[in-house]
């Protein structure tokens, strides 16, 4: 029970890592708030936790600043005060380059980049206002070391490393740590949803030989969000089979 008794926030909540995560905390001892653009899937989430941890589901837009705005504020209002933040909310998309329509580039980006930029400045302020020492988790890709996808995918996760760095350096004196995962390819709906071709030279460039599992980004979730990770920040911890190095 390494997180009993700790307020967590997951976006993403409702598939693929972002539920992994969210149930794993549950089990640990943490009242989970699981949110997801799909509330039903967020719903999901939460009822496969126990009864006594179930927290809430919501839906909402990590692109919309005042919806994440207001699922904090609800959440503070709620329990008192958020913990944890695990920001796992997240979209790819196949375009090339050349044919990487504006609207495509800006959705990838408002969702993986600047959605996450919002939980982060909510959580940072959240946890300011009540004294909370707590921690903050984002979610990258191994594509933002090696480059092997699509541009505006690789760059969103790239900046999310930088993000992490940037934030962890200005709020460590608040006791506030935040932390970056690096996963490789993994067992999500995402992935699922690739080409046979794309999947198969992806699994040739990773040294295990397969994909991880979301329960085993999980288990990175819990390291970090608990006290064994309590004087790491600012890190990015890659969980990829040995795909790529930091």
């Amino acid at each position: 029970m390494k997180l009993s008794g700790k307020i967590a926030l997951v976006t993403g909540a409702g598939q693929g890592m972002g539920r992994a995560i969210a149930r794993l905390f549950a089990e640990h001892g943490a009242v989970v708030v699981a949110a997801d653009l799909n509330l039903e899937a967020a719903q999901e989430t939460i009822a496969g936790a126990d009864p006594e941890r179930a927290g809430m589901a919501r839906a909402v837009n990590v692109a919309d600043s005042g919806a994440v705005r207001a699922l904090f504020d609800e959440a503070v209002t709620r329990y008192g005060r958020i913990d944890i933040v695990v920001n796992s909310a997240g979209i790819g998309s196949f375009d090339t380059l050349a044919e990487t329509p504006d609207e495509s580039w800006a959705r990838v980006i408002g969702v993986n980049l600047t959605g996450t930029f919002h939980c982060v400045r909510e959580a940072v302020r959240s946890m300011a206002a009540s004294g909370t020492r707590g921690s903050v988790i984002n979610l990258s890709s191994t594509a933002a070391l090696n480059g092997d996808g699509p541009a505006h995918y690789c760059a969103s996760k790239a900046g999310v490393m930088g993000l992490t760095r940037s934030a962890a350096k200005e709020v460590a004196a608040q006791g506030i740590r935040i932390n970056t995962i690096v996963p490789g390819p993994t067992n999500t709906p995402m992935m699922q949803g690739l080409p046979s071709e794309w999947e198969e030279a992806i699994l040739k460039a990773v040294p295990m030989g397969r994909m991880g599992e979301p329960e085993e980004i999980a288990r990175a979730a819990l390291f970090l969000a608990g006290e064994d990770s309590s004087f790491m920040t600012g890190q990015n911890i890659a969980v990829n089979g040995g795909m790529a190095f930091i």
